[in-house]
């Protein structure tokens, strides 16, 4: 059985999405999308971007890679 990594993850409901912040500065998301071409989640304050798997965001601090 093989997976496919070519297909992009759904990004959060926008239901969802409304009431995200930021772990770290409680402060707004930013939908972006990550050089692989995944949906990801950013936080200019903290200068995070944090990924989306399978349509569910990690906001975990030590998940998440500094902005470019």
């Amino acid at each position: 059985m093989s997976t496919d990594t070519s297909s992009t993850a759904p990004a959060p409901a926008a239901w969802l999405r409304e009431d995200l912040r930021c772990p770290v500065t409680g402060g707004e998301l930013v939908d972006a999308v990550g050089p692989d071409g995944e949906p990801r989640l950013d936080s200019p304050q903290a200068g995070l971007s944090f990924p989306v798997r399978d349509g569910v965001p990690i906001l975990l601090a030590h998940e998440a890679s500094p902005l470019a």
